[in-house]
């Protein structure tokens, strides 16, 4: 898929792009039916494990799944929906021409709950030596704005580098009272389903509550440009180099004067996003200010 002009004009602007309909019926159909197995899994799950993110008020009966772990490693429908041309194409042009393939996620919004995702930026989770990093949202049913769509502050990619610290511990989220009134800038990304959002690694972002009835899925493929590396962070490179998809092994990194926090120290136990912001989240719907 090649990009207009104006499509790439519209992501330098603005930190993020929407591309409708880019993946068709038959693999949204294979994935809605990985998803309930991966369910249907969960049912015998009593807590979070390698694979599931758990909410607290998951039952045998009710299943209740935050989150699949590295879905392109549980399944190959994953693997090669990653490395899709319909999706590395776009990516390629916004990076670059060059692409490494970082991680993966299958998030869900479970209806009728306490589902919110604060403010934040990818940025403060994992900084590298350059930001040409973005994230593909697949939706997998239609994404409307009854059911939490994903929430981008268009132009935050060129603002500033914001702290997602708070007393002292990585919070994985920023207190709404840091952003002013940018929030009322806020656009929702809503499409229908098999459509895509790609959005810049520094693009603020959140999420509201699901108010229909179903769980809301969206898969999240990550990508950088292969002279990002990650600063702060142990691998080994001959695994790094194979997640190379389009352009060649480097052991030059591109620095850029960026500013970062390093996301640490995370409170004990956390796991993902969601026991991050646990604490910010409770704070905010308190009142509270750190």
């Amino acid at each position: 898929m090649i990009l207009s002009d104006s499509q790439r004009e519209f992501y330098t602007e603005n930190g993020y792009l929407i591309l409708e309909k880019v993946i068709c019926d038959t693999t949204l159909n294979n994935i809605r039916m990985k998803i309930d197995q991966f369910i249907e899994r969960s049912r015998k799950a009593g807590k979070s494990n390698p694979v599931l993110d758990l909410d607290a008020a998951h039952t045998p009966d009710q299943p209740c799944v935050r989150r699949i772990k590295d879905p392109h490693i549980q399944d190959t429908l994953f693997y090669k929906l990653s490395r899709c041309d319909e999706i590395i194409d776009p990516v390629a042009e916004l990076l670059g021409g060059t692409v490494r393939f970082d991680h993966s996620k299958l998030n869900f919004k479970p209806p009728h709950g306490n589902a919110v995702i604060q403010w934040h930026q990818d940025w403060g989770f994992y900084p590298h030596t350059n930001d040409d990093m973005l994230a593909v949202g697949i939706m997998i049913e239609d994404c409307t704005r009854a059911n939490g769509p994903m929430l981008v502050i268009p132009g935050s990619h060129r603002g500033p580098v914001y702290n997602h610290h708070h007393n002292g511990e990585f919070s994985g989220g920023i207190h709404p009272d840091d952003l002013g009134h940018l929030v009322d800038d806020a656009v929702e990304c809503v499409a229908p389903a098999g459509s895509i959002s790609l959005h810049h690694v520094r693009t603020l972002h959140a999420s509201g509550n699901n108010c229909s009835n179903t769980c809301r899925p969206l898969l999240l493929f990550s990508y950088m440009a292969v002279d990002a590396f990650p600063i702060f962070e142990r691998y080994e490179i001959e695994e790094f180099d194979s997640r190379i998809i389009r352009g060649t092994p480097t052991l030059a990194g591109r620095m850029e004067t960026l500013p970062f926090r390093i996301a640490q120290p995370r409170r004990k136990g956390a796991d993902s996003i969601f026991d991050d912001q646990a604490m910010l989240s409770r704070q905010i719907s308190a009142g509270i200010r750190s």
